[in-house]
């Protein structure tokens, strides 16, 4: 049963990013953070990373880009509010594979869908929360500015 939850507040300008990185990786997921302020939940830094897998049906993270990543993160006192990454034949829903894969239980887990589209056309872009195996999507709220 999926559960409609808390929402994701996101700016016009990370969501176009987010969406603009799914379509220029299609026909492969695209994968990425937007890190934010620890504590705030409010995404901030949009940070594309390389879909190691290069797969249309599956993503994975660099373990080293990943590493390089959270130490940065430390350094300036941010968390990855948004995990993002993009399903290209399916809908934008958590495989098992992502569920399985999802550590950060204070993120929110956004995934756009590329099926059927050639750049141009419609494509989804929803929001999850996932804890312990457990799916529970989130309203988005697109905002000019916080």
């Amino acid at each position: 049963m999926l559960i409609l939850g808390p929402m994701l507040t996101i700016t016009q300008a990370l969501y176009d990013q987010i969406v603009a990185h799914a379509r220029e990786d299609h026909p492969d997921e695209a994968c990425g953070v937007v890190a934010g302020p620890v504590g705030a939940g409010r995404p901030e830094r949009f940070i594309p990373m390389l879909n190691a897998a290069r797969s249309p049906t599956f993503y994975e993270f660099d373990s080293q880009d990943l590493l390089k990543l959270y130490r940065e993160m430390d350094d300036r006192d941010e968390e990855p509010v948004v995990i993002y990454h993009s399903h290209t034949a399916t809908e934008a829903y958590p495989s098992r594979t992502d569920v399985a894969y999802a550590g950060e239980p204070g993120a929110h887990y956004v995934l756009v869908s590329t099926a059927d589209t050639d750049g141009a056309g419609e494509f989804q872009f929803r929001s999850f929360r996932i804890v312990e195996g457990e799916i529970t999507e989130e309203e988005v709220k697109i905002v000019e500015a916080y």
